[in-house]
Parts: structure tokens; C-alpha cells; sequence
């Protein structure tokens, strides 16, 4: 579907320079509605991005870019952060490297291919302070209250039950310690910030503060107070 919505959106921009303008109508229109069903069924079939489709996370990022995430997060040497869903590292090699010299990025991701290619970028780069592990967000495999922070971009829609996913992270999370997620409305799998706060609020966590409009936004969370 991505691909055919991608086809529809470039001939729509072909047949407007050309004047044809009834065909770039139509072609706008069978965008509209391959984007909508791919919607549809994210929502209904959660799946994590296909390796194959990797070169997708090399587009600019804009207001999710490395450089506004660690804004966010406020990462310090030292500490011990940890992300869901790096794909191919376009946020864990600078957010790694703010880390040192003593500080360490876990990352969990559920396709080993990911965390390969995430690896060999590291090792280019000279980072090693990356400790990658394949898994589930769902049953996260690490003990309680050992992350100063944890982050994901773009991924909690591909999650079949967030709440479970937000309980674990609640559970893995140091007293104090904060989460931001961030979402983007071209994602197939956009989750509202309305939603976020929701089903936050069910796994235990308060919004501290948002930036960003709400179809570009990333969300900062901590622990509710018992």
C-alpha cells in the first residue's frame, strides 16, 4: 500500500505539471484512499517497519530530528536510557554518543536484521556504548527501576497492546525517571496525543509536557505519584 500511495501521489504531480489536471484529481484521490485503508489496517494489524523498508528512516526527520529529541529528553553523561524500536540507529548513534564516556543506550528492537545494521553503524562510528537486544516491548527483559529514561519515535502504533508496552516501561523505569514518545500524522500508525494520554494514564504514567503541533508532537511522561 505504501507503495502504490507513493506511485498515485508522484503521477498526481506529473499529470498537474502536464495540465492534465482531471487525472492528477483522480490520482490524488486514489492516494487519499490507499493512505486511509493502510490506515485502517495498521490500526488493525500492528506490525513493526519491514527491514526491507529501512531507507524510509534516513528521510528527514524534521521536528523529530536527533537534535530535537535529546532537547526533549534532556540526556546526561552517565546515564542509562533506553529505546524502543531504533531501526537503523538515525536516533540511538547521537543519542549513544551524548551518553559518555559512562553512560549506556540499550536498545530493544523485535527484527535481529535492525540491530545489525544498527551495529555496523556503531562500529563505523567508533560507538560503543550501544547495548542492543532483540525482544518484546510487551515483556520487556530487563529488572525493575534500572533506565533513566526511555524513548520511542514513531513506534507505539505498532504495538498489538501499548498499555502492556507503557506498564513495561513504566515497571523498567528509575523513581523520577521520564519517557517521551513522539508521533507523526503521515505515519500509517499515528497514535493522537489525546489517545497517548490515555492509555498512558491506564499503565500508570502523568504528562509532563508536550512540544510540538499535535500532528508533529513528542510527549514527555513520568510515573503518577501513588
Amino acid at each position: 500500500m505504501f507503495f502504490m500511495g507513493l506511485a498515485a501521489w508522484i503521477l498526481a504531480a506529473v499529470m498537474a505539471f502536464r495540465g492534465e489536471l482531471l487525472w492528477a484529481l483522480a490520482c490524488v484521490l486514489f492516494a487519499l484512499g490507499v493512505d486511509t485503508a493502510g490506515r485502517v489496517w495498521s490500526r488493525k494489524s500492528p506490525v513493526p517497519m519491514p527491514y526491507f523498508m529501512r531507507w524510509v528512516l534516513l528521510v528527514p526527520r524534521g521536528p523529530h530530528s536527533p537534535k530535537q529529541l535529546k532537547e526533549v529528553l534532556q540526556p546526561r553523561s552517565g546515564e542509562r536510557i533506553l529505546e524502543i524500536g531504533p531501526g537503523i540507529g538515525v536516533h540511538a548513534l547521537p543519542m549513544a554518543a551524548s551518553l559518555l564516556p559512562d553512560g549506556v543506550l540499550d536498545v530493544l528492537d523485535m527484527q535481529q536484521e535492525m540491530l545489525d545494521d544498527l551495529a555496523r553503524r556503531a562500529a563505523k562510528l567508533n560507538i560503543g556504548n550501544i547495548a542492543p537486544k532483540q525482544g518484546d516491548v510487551q515483556q520487556l527483559p530487563y529488572p525493575d527501576r534500572i533506565f533513566d529514561g526511555a524513548y520511542m519515535i514513531g513506534v507505539l502504533g505498532e504495538i498489538p497492546d501499548a498499555v502492556a508496552a507503557l506498564s513495561e516501561l513504566r515497571r523498567v523505569l528509575k523513581p523520577g525517571g521520564r519517557l517521551v514518545i513522539s508521533e507523526l500524522l503521515i505515519d500509517p500508525d499515528f497514535v493522537s496525543l489525546p489517545t497517548l494520554q490515555e492509555k498512558a494514564g491506564n499503565a500508570g504514567f502523568v504528562l509532563e509536557r508536550y512540544v510540538g503541533p499535535s500532528w508533529a508532537y513528542s510527549a514527555v511522561f513520568r510515573a503518577a505519584v501513588a
